[in-house]
């Protein structure tokens, strides 16, 4: 299986401190600037456009008549000022562009039609006990189908492509899974993303699950995530991502910020990493010995039916580990800001937040930054988000690293 995305990664960026150019040979970034500003700010006038961009006047009108002509863009109503002739605001046209975001999970999978504000049109989904490569390139195949088969021919025209948030390493995880290691072994030397891309006629990208989750966070989260962030994204097992100056730092194997295999200690002064502590997997595990049916963690982020205490014993446990590991990384760079999400109901992810930030304030942080920690915007879609965000940041997102 690929361990690296095929293409760019997913890119937010702070585009208020990115200036454009007049050269024509320039014309495609410059457009790209126009609708990463337009993403982050919300509808602005050409002449706000201009300002912030660095572009002249003239130049921001030709890129923002041909991103209307090609639907990208939409007029929004005049706005009148005291004095001379209205200003008309220019925002991003929901249905100028659709994307398919893979969610490949060791519990669940989802494929999800996502348009150009990052809004979920529709979803297919399905459980299992754990991921087989061939069930997965079935349940993509008939997936796209069904949700295609909703679209009329003017709106498959414009999906421009289809992203893959999967963990890397899978096959390392049969055990854990509880499932025979032969079964794992299969993903190997499967190469989904060059499957999956035969099945269609758009580009395909992939991404480890937890990267794409924090890439979610950077194009479609609030406008007001701060620049820099370490991100924790909780799901059957914990991972995590880096950000750094508005971008998405993967590292040179797509892999940077997994801090799932952080060593951390536990209770009994021994090192255990934090994959084994603060995972829903340990929760999952709670309920099943507690003779509860636990297949109703992977159905629903909003209601799981679990027994509050089981969630408040895997919570008291989780905090401190994720506390531990947000110590040793701002010793190494110091993050500000810590943000949390995950496939949690609203209510848990806020519980986690306040205790892991209430361990924070009981450890020795002397010489370290004292990062506040905070809630994810995204939520529980964050991987399937972030895997449609990859296509979506590869041909219409200016890269702020360039």
């Amino acid at each position: 299986m690929e361990q690296a995305i095929a293409g760019k990664s997913a890119t937010g960026m702070d585009v208020s401190g990115v200036l454009g150019t007049n050269q024509s040979d320039m014309r495609d970034r410059n457009e790209r600037l126009v609708l990463s500003l337009l993403r982050r700010r919300g509808a602005l006038a050409r002449a706000e456009i201009a300002r912030v961009t660095g572009l002249s006047a003239q130049t921001v009108s030709v890129i923002t008549r041909k991103l209307e002509d090609e639907g990208l863009l939409l007029r929004q109503q005049p706005v009148r000022g005291k004095v001379g002739q209205p200003s008309v605001p220019m925002s991003l046209n929901p249905d100028g562009a659709l994307f398919f975001g893979l969610k490949v999970g060791r519990r669940s999978s989802d494929l999800v039609l996502v348009d150009f504000l990052g809004h979920i049109r529709s979803r297919e989904h399905v459980t299992y006990r754990f991921p087989a490569p061939d069930g997965t390139l079935r349940f993509v195949k008939d997936a796209a189908e069904r949700l295609s088969g909703r679209l009329d021919a003017a709106q498959r025209a414009r999906v421009a492509g289809l992203g893959i948030a999967i963990p890397f390493f899978l096959w390392e995880w049969g055990a854990i899974l509880g499932t025979p290691a032969e079964d794992m072994e299969a993903w190997r030397d499967f190469g989904l993303r060059a499957e999956v891309a035969a099945l269609f006629d758009f580009p395909v990208f992939l991404q480890n699950d937890a990267t794409c989750a924090c890439g979610a966070e950077l194009v479609f989260g609030s406008r007001d995530t701060p620049p820099d962030f370490l991100y924790f994204y909780m799901g059957y097992f914990i991972g995590g991502g880096v950000v750094l100056s508005g971008r998405l730092f993967t590292g040179s194997t797509g892999n940077a910020g997994a801090l799932g295999p952080m060593p951390i200690p536990d209770p009994d002064g021994k090192t255990r990493q934090l994959i084994d502590v603060a995972s829903l997997a340990g929760l999952e595990r709670m309920v099943t010995d507690a003779g509860g049916e636990a297949d109703a963690l992977w159905t629903s982020a909003t209601d799981w039916g679990v027994p509050p205490q089981l969630i408040d014993a895997w919570t008291r446990t989780a905090a401190p580990a994720i506390a531990h590991a947000i110590v040793a990384s701002v010793s190494v760079m110091d993050f500000e800001h810590v943000l949390i999400d995950g496939w949690l109901p609203e209510r848990v992810r806020e519980d986690l937040v306040s205790s892991v930030q209430a361990e924070l304030g009981r450890m020795n942080l002397s010489g370290l930054p004292h990062p506040t920690v905070m809630s994810g915007t995204v939520g529980a879609d964050a991987r399937t988000l972030g895997a449609a965000s990859l296509p979506l940041s590869q041909r219409y997102l200016v890269d702020t690293a360039q």
